[in-house]
């Protein structure tokens, strides 16, 4: 992912777009440039790797971007990776309306819930800070 990146120039923004769903779409962009995009089944594991890229990029702000077409799930992973990253970031909720194309078979290998992900990291919504756990008890 690091060998993908252009550093002529400083930090900046590290921004992240999760599709919440059945299938968990993450595009993540570091210096205007996409360098990720991938689909989970599980939250475990999608909020194990978002912390791996977190904790290996360094970035003025980090900023999580996450759909609000299925808020149950989307608190899960909000939560988990609250409890499990002990650093502060920056959060939003999207508003994903007209995210997803509603083509038939386009889904294949989640690349419906990929391209969703990218749509939500480039919308805009309310953003607040989380703090760690580790620092409001």
């Amino acid at each position: 992912m690091i060998q993908k990146l252009n550093f002529d120039y400083e930090e900046k923004d590290l921004v992240m777009g999760i599709d919440p769903g059945q299938q968990i779409g993450l595009s993540v962009f570091y210096f205007g440039k996409e360098i990720e995009s991938s689909f989970y089944s599980s939250i475990e594991n999608l909020v194990l790797h978002i912390i791996r890229i977190l904790g290996n990029l360094r970035a003025k702000r980090k900023i999580i971007k996450i759909g609000n077409g299925n808020m149950d799930i989307a608190k899960k992973i909000i939560k988990l990776l609250n409890l499990k990253y002990c650093s502060s970031f920056e959060l939003e909720y999207v508003d994903e309306r007209k995210t997803s194309l509603k083509r038939k078979n386009f889904n294949q290998r989640g690349k419906r819930d990929m391209l969703s992900a990218k749509f939500i990291s480039q919308r805009e919504g309310y953003r607040y800070s989380v703090l760690p756990l580790s620092l409001t008890g």
